[in-house]
């Protein structure tokens, strides 16, 4: 029965191959524009590569680390060879000395703002918090560059549903101070699957 569940639930996901293409330093080492790109990217405790690992059923695609921080590259994979994954270095790096963060910072913004390729930038939340001073400042950014995003809400499992519900709730009364539309929003959990099939079908649609 448990077989099944887990077959079933990587179906609903529809990813066969997730591989490895690339890391780039900055935006003018990224790969040609070839396909679209859905990019990741959060606090760097958030648990996105935990979640990457997750939603392509791969245990080592995304290097999970107990130090935060630990993505300092722009990491390529593609995807069904059809469209590319891309792992962004976590903005408030805790371990990282200030002339350092202050470069991935820069790069970070030069990746989202000028990437002709990006469809989305999924900005991964802690579902368990409510909002973040620095998640609501890297959102307001977003929405003044008037760039496509969706709210990714992780940790689901780790709260109960009426908390997660607040959570987001509260994040989604704080954007409306900068915009009346309101982005996407993925409950998840790296942890369970939940919630991963309708995230990797909005990715799929892009």
């Amino acid at each position: 029965m448990l077989v099944a569940a887990f077959s079933l639930h990587f179906s609903l996901m529809r990813i066969q191959s997730a591989i490895f293409e690339t890391s780039a330093p900055t935006l003018a080492d990224c790969p040609e524009v070839t396909m679209p790109e859905c990019a990741f990217i959060g606090r760097s405790n958030v648990g996105k590569s935990s979640l990457l690992n997750m939603l392509t059923g791969k245990k080592d695609l995304a290097k999970v680390s107990a130090t935060p921080g630990h993505t300092k590259l722009i990491n390529y994979f593609i995807i069904n060879q059809k469209w590319r994954m891309v792992d962004l270095p976590g903005y408030g790096f805790a371990k990282v000395k200030k002339d350092q963060r202050d470069f991935f910072h820069d790069v970070i913004a030069e990746y989202i703002s000028a990437r002709e390729g990006l469809a989305c930038t999924y900005v991964i939340l802690d579902a368990t918090l409510t909002p973040q001073r620095i998640d609501l400042e890297f959102v307001q950014w977003l929405i003044q560059l008037r760039l496509p995003f969706a709210l990714v809400f992780n940790k689901i499992d780790r709260a109960k549903p009426n908390a997660v519900k607040k959570n987001i709730e509260l994040f989604q009364n704080e954007m409306s101070l900068w915009t009346t539309a309101q982005p996407q929003v993925f409950p998840v959990s790296a942890k369970t699957g939940s919630g991963a099939g309708a995230l990797v079908e909005s990715m799929q649609r892009l």
